[in-house]
């Protein structure tokens, strides 16, 4: 039995190939890559992402049961959350609570990168070495 998966959604400046265009939803966002499916996930989505200049998500949304996190890894936009708007660039990182509206757009003059995290709010039960265990083997590469 596989206690892990692997997949491969393609380079990130190819990221187009992958659309979501949910089936009756007025929505169709191109460069979005979603692991969930892909790779197994059960108690969070994630997902890849790429937004060409002046391009991005052009309607306000919000998530009744997940928080999310952007983690913005390339470019340059601004995000609207909630009624506060900001820039956001390679580093930046946001965190959105539930039934808070959220939108972005890229304003740079490259593509901008993101991943989106979404989990269960207030679902997490440890984190960093309350949840680790260190396993007394030797990695291969030392």
């Amino acid at each position: 039995m596989n206690h892990y998966s692997t997949a491969n959604i393609g380079k990130l400046n190819a990221l187009e190939q992958h659309v979501f265009a949910p089936e009756g939803a007025p929505i169709r966002l191109v460069g979005k890559a979603f692991l969930g499916e892909l790779i197994g996930l059960t108690g969070m989505e994630v997902s890849v992402n790429k937004d060409a200049p002046n391009t991005g998500v052009d309607f306000y949304h919000s998530h009744n049961d997940n928080e999310e996190v952007y983690v913005f890894i390339g470019g340059a936009g601004e995000m609207v959350v909630g009624d506060d708007r900001f820039p956001v660039e390679e580093g930046s990182v946001v965190r959105v609570a539930t039934g808070v509206k959220r939108a972005w757009w890229n304003t740079g003059q490259d593509d901008l990168y993101y991943v989106v995290i979404q989990a269960p709010e207030n679902g997490l039960k440890a984190s960093k070495l309350h949840d680790a265990q260190l396993v007394d083997e030797t990695v291969p590469w030392v």
